[in-house]
């Protein structure tokens, strides 16, 4: 026992050594530090001090490593037919197959399963049953429900530890309980609402055999309210309390998804009392995919998988997500992702007049009709980029406009420079994610990610129509869709839209589509004139448009993608 402490002393009586002679030869030290910089060297007096603090962070780390990894328990479970030998640490589970030694004695060496913890979401104690027992049981083992990865997406999984023994079983299933449950992200309590008009009226469906079965499984409480109009989900966020739960969801689509995050940015700025600016959301909110699109799932999931996303929730995987304020003449219209002005805005509007058609119907309908009377907007448009005159990604830009630029000119609230384009546009995107989808897998807007805190302004000249056409075309492949002479992008972080248009987008309308002037957009604003199209739905709006970026404004369960999966695109253009 005396050895070790010998070894520190000596090496105490070292390093004290050292320092006196690191004093006595400082001199000399500086003269060879001088001729080593004359010599285009550079001296390093602090390099043993440099390496001792290296040394101490690295063994800080190895300690850490090794506590996790300590074995927590070790016993003999069946996987199949074959007996292993199961280990246990904080955060992973190990197994081996047990197998006899060779004639030569020599033991076969085996690849053990791995399985992390963090991919568990539930434990259970395995009972052999009759036919209508609901309880008791002979004790068969533990079962381990689990999330594994097949793509993109997220399934659920099990692994079955046979053993006889209940004191062994409810000694493992009791530390995996633990150690399970000891993930702090992870939400116990949960406020969901369904919109059952989301898509094909499927969404109560999908959470109930898709989603529910997954969150009573990994004893995840709910408090579930189905939305009877627009506007529910903000009036409930309004009187809830949300100290009662660790997270929200919607089951929906992108009209219900931003309906709910803005409800809970307006509710986090009314428990802050801070009318004027937009206040970060405690509580993370989950999207359970049910509409006809669901560009923000996509963007945070990858997939239009009610499974995916329900396991993400459970998992507690978190995103900051950066989101937009869409106001007019001062006031707040909403909080969003994305906004579309122009043919995106139209081909919406035209959409919304067919309701009674199908989806996917209504949907090609508008784009055809909308293409067949394609004609731009004249517009103001404004910005403030983050990079010194970000203009052009290609360096290009369309004919009919003239650039209007002051690079003296600051914004009143000390934002930065703006500068101003006034040209005609097809269309104008502003989106603050990607915008992932089956038909865009690289996303409306590749540019720009979840929280970089910037948004990507996208657009899109006066041009003819089968050059629109090739551009919308360009969605659906890997890359290309701004390699156009008409089309412009910028890294933004806010914009101002002016349309100058002498006519209403209304009038014409109501002269070109006889009976269509009956129906009224689901958002509607006093003298509305122009339609947006923001995060699907339909907001029209006289004047002009502020869209400014809120980086990191709210957390969403799931995870940054690059990619989501693609299908085949609308087959009308």
């Amino acid at each position: 026992m005396s050895g070790p402490k010998e070894e520190l002393g000596e090496q105490r009586d070292s390093t004290k050594k050292k320092k006196k002679k690191k004093k006595k030869t400082e001199s000399g030290k500086k003269r060879r530090e001088k001729q080593q910089e004359e010599e285009g060297v550079k001296g390093g007096g602090g390099g043993e001090e440099e390496e001792e603090e290296e040394g101490e962070k690295q063994q800080v780390e190895e300690e850490e490593v090794h506590s996790s990894d300590c074995i927590v328990l070790r016993g003999i479970f069946k996987l199949g037919k074959k007996s292993h030998d199961v280990l246990l640490t904080r955060t992973r589970l190990t197994w081996t197959p047990i197998t006899p030694e060779m004639p030569t004695g020599e033991a076969c060496v085996l690849q053990p399963g791995v399985m992390p913890l963090q991919d568990v979401f539930a434990v259970k104690v395995k009972r052999r049953r009759a036919a209508g027992q609901e309880s008791g049981g002979p004790v068969l083992g533990v079962t381990l429900f689990c999330s594994r990865q097949r793509g993109r997406r997220l399934e659920e999984d099990t692994l079955h530890l046979h053993n006889a023994s209940a004191e062994h079983t409810y000694t493992w299933y009791n530390t995996l309980k633990e150690l399970v449950s000891g993930f702090s992200s992870r939400p116990k309590c949960l406020k969901v609402f369904i919109n059952p008009s989301s898509h094909k009226k499927e969404a109560v469906h999908i959470y109930r055999e898709h989603v529910a079965p997954l969150f009573k499984m990994a004893d995840v409480s709910t408090d579930i309210t189905v939305t009877e109009k627009k506007g529910h989900a903000l009036s409930v966020m309004k009187e809830c309390k949300l100290d009662e739960f660790d997270g929200v969801v919607c089951v929906g689509g992108d009209g219900s998804v931003a309906e709910v995050c803005h409800a809970l940015v307006l509710r986090a700025q009314l428990d802050a009392d801070s009318p004027e600016k937009p206040v970060k959301p405690v509580l993370p909110l989950g999207i359970i995919p049910a509409g006809s699109t669901n560009v923000v799932s996509c963007s945070v999931h990858g997939v239009r998988d009610p499974v995916t996303a329900a396991l993400h929730i459970i998992l507690g995987h978190q995103q900051q997500v950066d989101m937009c304020s869409f106001s007019s003449l001062g006031q707040l219209v909403c909080f969003g992702f994305s906004a579309m002005f122009g043919f995106g805005g139209q081909s919406l509007a035209r959409a919304e007049k067919k309701r009674w058609m199908p989806s996917s119907q209504r949907r090609e309908y508008a784009l055809v009709k909308t293409l067949a009377r394609l004609k731009p907007e004249y517009c103001h448009l404004s910005f403030i980029p983050v990079t010194k005159t970000t203009r052009d990604l290609f360096g290009h830009h369309s004919e009919d406009e003239d650039l209007d630029q002051d690079p003296g000119s600051v914004d009143a609230e000390g934002e930065g420079t703006w500068t101003t384009i006034k040209g005609l546009y097809l269309n104008i995107s502003v989106m603050s994610i990607p915008c992932l989808s089956p038909h865009a897998p690289r996303g409306l807007a590749p540019n720009t990610s979840l929280a970089n805190g910037s948004a990507s302004l996208i657009a899109v000249g006066n041009t003819s129509r089968s050059e629109f056409i090739k551009h919308l075309k360009r969605y659906s492949s890997s890359s290309g869709q701004f390699s156009f002479s008409f089309v412009e992008t910028h890294t933004v972080t806010a914009v101002r839209i002016r349309p100058r248009s002498q006519r209403s987008w209304s009038e014409e309308e109501s002269e070109g589509e006889e009976g269509d002037s009956k129906t009224t957009p689901i958002i509607q604003t006093e003298g509305a004139t122009f339609p947006w199209n923001i995060d699907g739905e339909l907001v029209e709006i006289a004047n002009e448009v502020l869209i400014r970026v809120h980086p990191r404004l709210i957390t969403l369960y799931g995870e940054d993608m690059d990619e989501a999966e693609s299908t085949v695109s609308c087959s009308c253009i």
